[in-house]
């Protein structure tokens, strides 16, 4: 699997599913799946045992695992959806860059 455009802290939008046109910021990548967990979307209903922490046990809502390619990054600086380039700076770090407005992104 190649290497995945988006980690964890940015904020995307997403543009398949039943959450399409959502914007959230990603709390978790598995760059292994390629998938990511993005606050406050897909969220499921898990039953949950009780345990020390949570006595009460019961039914939860937590985010579950979207695929990386149901979402577009949010480009800081134009905060529009965009695909992602690289380029390498003159110290050469690789850097991801924003194909709109062809700013740096980190």
């Amino acid at each position: 699997m190649p290497g995945m455009n988006v980690k964890k802290g940015d904020t995307v939008k997403v543009i398949a599913g039943k959450d399409k046109g959502k914007q959230g910021e990603i709390i978790r990548s598995v760059p292994k799946k390629g998938r990511v967990v993005v606050e406050k979307v897909n969220i499921v209903k898990k039953a949950v045992r009780p345990t020390q922490s949570n006595p009460q046990g019961g039914i939860t809502s937590m985010e579950a695992p979207l695929d990386v390619s149901n979402v577009m990054l949010v480009c800081p600086s134009c905060k529009s959806a965009t695909r992602v380039g690289h380029r390498f700076k003159e110290d050469g770090s690789k850097v991801r860059v924003c194909k709109k407005c062809g700013k740096d992104i980190d």
